[in-house]
């Protein structure tokens, strides 16, 4: 028998409240598909179960309210015999699964209404707190920057957009995260995650991407694969996960397996952000806003678009050389736009 238990969805969340069920007793289920969704201070959350089975028993009832590890349903797996569930089990199954309209969490089994925008705001700050003050109790951080002219990545980009749709054009966001998991390939020691006194590397770079929500607070879901995309899918992906981010409509595997975060305030055209690394990751990259400052080039000044990107980054996996080494790469290869049309191997 395979136990589903809720899992934790970010640093910040101990317990969650169940709002539906989308599969019942007999069900087979396949590994990443979504099987429920579960309320937490930030966001309803579709949850993916990990195991090939039969759904046998549903645990917990939609609208109650558990901590982390509940197991929430039990499973069989390929080959096993199916036992009886009880009536109760039964009947949890067969409650019906509230809608989520607007992103906004709907009215529970129980008849009770979901906690009104003002009270999830103030949960959200809540979880916030307590995750980033987490993180710097834990994690010794270092800081650099460097600062460096986007003059040929936006010329490449406003070549490669000339006469394309709206749809269809890159946004420098987009050159910016390929460039992350470009500059990421030599320096993997930036890339995991750090449980039980140990640092593991991340097969690939699952980078979350800081975004603000319209009622407030933030959210940092993960695109995954990054440096496997093309720039056009990886437009295509940011622009849906910030939707269904604001939308309240994101997966479970969105929001556990971001092995590093990637924030960015241009659109606030703030000169430099740094960040909080958000755990049990190892670093955060920040981008300020691209903004015309005077610049030498061929010993001439002019006005170039320049550009902050900052690293904070835990000392209990590198140190400043790995990270100045990690900047400077990610400076050259902006300097080098056509480098990120590809897939990194």
């Amino acid at each position: 028998m395979i136990e589903f238990k809720l899992p934790s969805l970010g640093a910040d969340m101990t317990e969650g409240k169940l709002l539906a069920w989308h599969v019942q007793p007999g069900d087979s289920v396949k590994r990443g598909q979504v099987v429920a969704v579960v309320d937490t201070s930030k966001a309803a959350i579709d949850v993916e179960i990990w195991q090939d089975g039969v759904v046998q028993e549903l645990r917990v009832p939609v609208g109650d309210k558990v901590p982390v590890g509940t197991v929430l349903a039990t499973l069989l797996a390929p080959g096993e015999t199916p036992q009886q569930a009880s009536p109760e089990v039964l009947a949890v199954a067969t409650q019906a699964s509230p809608a989520r309209p607007g992103g906004d969490v709907a009215t529970a089994a129980d008849g009770k209404m979901a906690p009104a925008p003002s009270q999830r705001q103030q949960d959200m700050r809540q979880a916030i707190a307590a995750a980033m003050s987490r993180s710097k109790r834990e994690i010794p951080h270092y800081y650099l920057a460097e600062t460096f002219s986007l003059q040929a990545a936006l010329d490449w980009l406003q070549q490669r957009n000339a006469g394309l749709p709206i749809t269809e054009r890159l946004l420098p966001a987009v050159l910016l995260l390929k460039a992350v998991a470009v500059a990421l390939k030599d320096r993997p020691e930036l890339n995991g995650i750090y449980l039980d006194g140990q640092f593991h590397p991340g097969a690939a770079v699952h980078a979350g991407v800081a975004i603000s929500l319209r009622g407030g607070g933030l959210v940092a879901p993960a695109i995954h694969d990054v440096q496997r995309k093309s720039l056009e899918q990886l437009m295509h992906d940011l622009s849906d996960l910030v939707k269904r981010a604001r939308a309240g409509s994101l997966r479970s595997s969105e929001i556990s397996d971001a092995t590093i975060t990637i924030t960015n305030l241009g659109e606030q055209a703030i000169g430099s952000v740094f960040g909080v690394i958000y755990p049990p990751q190892v670093a955060l990259v920040g981008f300020g806003g691209i903004v015309a400052r005077p610049w030498v080039v061929d010993g001439v000044v002019c006005a170039q678009p320049v550009l902050c990107a900052t690293l904070a980054a835990d000392h209990r996996v590198s140190d400043g050389h790995q990270g100045a080494l990690f900047l400077a790469e990610l400076r050259d290869v902006l300097q080098q736009p056509h480098m990120l049309a590809g897939a990194v191997p």
